[in-house]
């Protein structure tokens, strides 16, 4: 069985939606409602002094979502951990339109839970497996 986990640098974004509160909270509502994510509770929030941004975290069933806004340089930082495999969600044009990115690098990781996943998953060994 296997995760994914999405790690996104988002920069050009309007320094104005990173500091906003309203603004990231929508990002996440939008993100858990799109996902079809399952909330375990509401979402922390941490306001750092201007011109610092906002982190906040929310903890789901299936893992947990991230962010970090940094004004000061027009940039998002995301992390989506799911436990359970899903289609990925369109992060470009969906953090275009919700903070203004214009630049969005995305890494996306298979995240393997026991030895011998990555095998069943592509059909190759494991690179560290021991021959038994």
């Amino acid at each position: 069985m296997t995760g994914h986990e999405w790690v996104v640098e988002a920069h050009g974004c309007d320094p104005v939606r990173l500091a906003s509160l309203p603004a990231l909270q929508a990002l996440v509502d939008t993100m858990v409602a799109e996902l079809a994510l399952h909330p375990v509770a509401p979402a922390q929030w941490h306001r750092f002094p201007a011109p610092g941004g906002i982190t906040g975290m929310l903890l789901l069933a299936e893992s947990h979502l991230t962010v970090h806004t940094f004004p000061e340089h027009g940039s998002l930082c995301l992390n989506l951990f799911c436990c359970t495999p899903r289609a990925a969600w369109p992060f470009a044009p969906r953090l275009a339109a919700l903070v203004g990115a214009t630049d969005v690098r995305l890494r996306e990781l298979v995240r393997d839970y026991a030895p011998g996943d990555e095998a069943r998953r592509d059909g190759a060994p494991r690179p560290d497996a021991v021959p038994a």
